[in-house]
């Protein structure tokens, strides 16, 4: 398996998409459940169209899904918070 580099504003994006996530699965108001899901949306696009997946053209599958994995636990910063 590949490493990769991915830049600190890119793993920030992707543990926020799941941290909002996990939010929208637990929530039970409807209007906040707006905006996580608008939240989602943004992050979505952010992490998308973010610059560094011109950096390896014909290798971008295989680097988001390692980005997925490497962010899916919760970032220890914001488990303390």
């Amino acid at each position: 398996m590949s490493t990769y580099d991915f830049p600190d504003d890119l793993l920030q994006a992707q543990r926020a998409w799941y941290t909002t996530y996990r939010q929208l699965a637990q929530e039970e108001n409807p209007s906040q459940t707006t905006v996580l899901r608008r939240t989602l949306q943004r992050l979505s696009v952010r992490i998308a169209t973010h610059p560094y997946w011109a950096t390896i053209p014909g290798r971008a599958p295989a680097a988001r899904t390692a980005l997925k994995q490497q962010t899916w636990e919760p970032d220890p910063a914001e488990a303390r918070r």
